[in-house]
């Protein structure tokens, strides 16, 4: 390799532990969403559930487009981890592979394993954190969009 090439390597090689830790907090935020989506599921199907939008119009008298907003922003983050945790699952996995390459090209099996490990783990945890962060996103999403209609409808009849 010439200088620039081990420049790049060394540089990506940087990512890894950041794209690693990455992982693990969204999966680990997927996983409290996830406890979080399973408990207002449950209140919903007892019917104790409390409307938490309902709650923020009454607490803000907040009109139809800034109740909008809020579901925009309280719905933000399950976003950006459903759809970034993909693309940080396919960064934790190319870095190990150039080591993993190299080892493979000198004979060195177990490094070849190691590298590999590191490598599909990163994919599997980030995709796992992807899909319940998603799922998580679809229904809560259709949960205050029935919230925004009921509030709109009470708004329209006063």
């Amino acid at each position: 390799m010439n200088g620039l090439e081990a420049s790049l390597f060394e540089l990506a090689r940087l990512f890894l532990l950041p794209a690693l830790g990455l992982i693990l907090l969204s999966l680990a935020f997927a996983l409290f969403a996830l406890g979080g989506f399973l408990v207002e599921s449950l209140q919903r199907r007892t019917g104790r559930y409390a409307s938490v939008l309902a709650a923020h119009h009454a607490r803000t008298g907040a009109a139809s487009d800034d109740l909008e907003l809020w579901v925009m922003k309280r719905l933000e983050p399950l976003r950006i981890v459903s759809r970034s945790a993909p693309m940080l699952g396919l960064v934790a996995t190319m870095i190990p592979m150039g080591p993993a390459l190299l080892a493979l090209g000198e004979g060195d099996a177990g490094a070849v394993g190691q590298n590999l490990v590191v490598a599909f783990s990163g994919v599997i945890l980030a995709l796992i954190a992807a899909s319940v962060a998603h799922t998580v996103l679809t229904v809560r999403r259709r949960w205050l969009l029935e919230e925004l209609r009921l509030v709109e409808r009470r708004l329209g009849a006063a």
